[in-house]
């Protein structure tokens, strides 16, 4: 944290008449979560670009609470557990509570970063949870033969080039994908069992990938409540100050100009597209 954040966080709020009121620090975490985003895609997160918000969300000094305003469908599980972690040192240090308020969906690792709140709040039409692993690719083998393309690709260590997209899927890469799944699944079910602990219902239906919306996240114990950040902030901390802490945007996002229309940032912007599609958004 900068010297002029420090300094910033620590000056009262304009209308305020010397009297330094208590603040409740709000972090938007909107977007997937990926460790290398696109200049072309609707916002992401990753540990290195919400760092100094986090930072300076935890250090006012007249602090009662943290919100987390997130809006996810998910993404890396590393930077999933990379975040929430985080968070949970910097609430265990200062000790004090996080609520996690859902927007639009709080998804696979979007409901991970949730649970790193001790409370955690939705919408009545957001929809919570997709505690399960997906990924997915494209296979061009088809299209190198068409235009007479030949692979060349040379590996020391017989599954180095394990679904490679430019050769032919074999079942025994599925097989090993699969099992890698089964491995994340377990450890997403253990860190929402651990954080929700005996607020979950015991359903059958609450990992196996599926989303709810808000009343009937409640009743499964994914959620405490329904509410918007505002309504039960307001309710929380009447007296409260709200203070916004914005994750970084990359440089160019800052200046207002467009990245160039690289293929891989298209890519990038395809893939994080289809990751809100899968949720209608």
């Amino acid at each position: 944290m900068s010297v002029a954040d420090k300094l910033t966080s620590r000056l009262p709020m304009i209308g305020d008449r010397g009297e330094r009121k208590d603040v409740v620090a709000v972090v938007r975490l909107h977007g997937v979560i990926t460790p290398t985003p696109s200049p072309l895609a609707r916002g992401s997160i990753n540990l290195a670009a919400v760092e100094s918000a986090l930072t300076r969300a935890f250090a006012h000094e007249r602090l009662k609470a943290v919100a987390l305003q997130i809006n996810s469908p998910g993404g890396a599980p590393t930077q999933s557990g990379l975040v929430a972690e985080r968070i949970r040192q910097l609430a265990d240090e200062k000790k004090v509570p996080v609520l996690a308020f859902a927007e639009d969906v709080a998804a696979s690792g979007g409901y991970w970063l949730a649970c790193a709140a001790d409370e955690i709040y939705a919408h009545r039409t957001s929809m919570v949870g997709s505690i399960g692993v997906i990924s997915g690719g494209f296979g061009f083998t088809g299209l190198l033969e068409r235009f007479g393309i030949e692979r060349r690709l040379h590996t020391a260590g017989a599954n180095k080039s394990r679904l490679d997209p430019f050769s032919p899927e074999k079942p025994e890469d599925v097989e090993w994908l699969k099992k890698m799944h089964g491995q994340l699944h377990e450890l997403f079910v253990d860190w929402v069992t651990e954080r929700r602990g005996d607020r979950l219902s015991g359903s059958d239906d609450l990992f196996n990938g599926d989303v709810w919306l808000g009343a009937r996240a409640v009743e499964l114990g994914l959620i405490d409540g329904v509410g918007s950040l505002r309504q039960v902030l307001t309710e929380r901390y009447p007296d409260a100050e709200i203070s916004i802490a914005e994750p970084k945007k990359p440089l160019l996002a800052r200046l207002g100009i467009g990245a160039p229309a690289a293929a891989s940032a298209l890519l990038d912007a395809v893939q994080s597209k289809a990751a809100w599609s899968r949720f209608g958004l």
